[in-house]
């Protein structure tokens, strides 16, 4: 008497998203295919793939076999899907000022540089910008623009680059240097 085993086919799905900073996983996503197992008997399944970044990667599972399902029974063929994330249809849009400062002219040299801030959370993920400089030193009387210069980088809190998936615009602070007041007047005589 030849028993032969069951064959049994095990695939996890293919998933998808637009990059919104936080990882695609399986989560409660049933087995694209689970085919061959005998009524009353299975597996339970732990899905462990993650893809948070654009790009592709496997919707890794494993299996542990249920009470009274034998691994000698079956010949289990196991394959993964794929985890994609894309890139944004409508990149995040963030704005980065640099300072402002005011001062009355006093012969010295005055200086607004830096920025309001280089850190912003968008949908709950907090994002860096860095590779920006903004600086204008000046000693006499007038207004001038605290200009931003280089290219944006945008890095999540892991470290990794995201800067395709944002639009980074800039807005110039001003060094104000006010004129001196000098009050003159002229002495009384007899």
């Amino acid at each position: 008497l030849v028993i032969g085993k069951a064959k049994v086919t095990l695939k996890s799905a293919d998933l998808s998203k637009a990059y919104d900073g936080t990882a695609l996983e399986n989560g409660g996503t049933a087995l694209a295919t689970e085919d061959g197992f005998v009524d009353g008997e299975g597996a339970t399944y732990t899905f462990t793939g993650s893809q948070t970044l654009v790009g592709s990667s496997a919707n890794a599972f494993t299996y542990t076999l249920n009470e009274g399902t034998k691994a000698d029974n079956y010949d289990i063929t196991k394959s993964e899907g794929t985890l994609t994330v894309t890139n944004r249809d409508a990149k995040y849009e963030i704005e980065v000022e640099s300072n402002s400062a005011e001062f009355t002219y006093d012969g010295n040299e005055h200086m607004a540089e830096g920025f309001k801030t280089l850190e912003f959370t968008v949908d709950g993920n907090k994002y860096t910008v860095s590779g920006l400089s903004a600086s204008v030193a000046r000693t006499d009387a007038g207004t001038y623009s605290n200009a931003i210069t280089g290219t944006a980088k945008v890095v999540d809190a892991s470290g990794n680059d995201v800067s395709d998936q944002f639009s980074v615009t800039t807005k110039s602070g001003s060094l104000v240097i006010k004129q001196a007041s000098v009050h003159m007047k002229s002495a009384s005589d007899e």
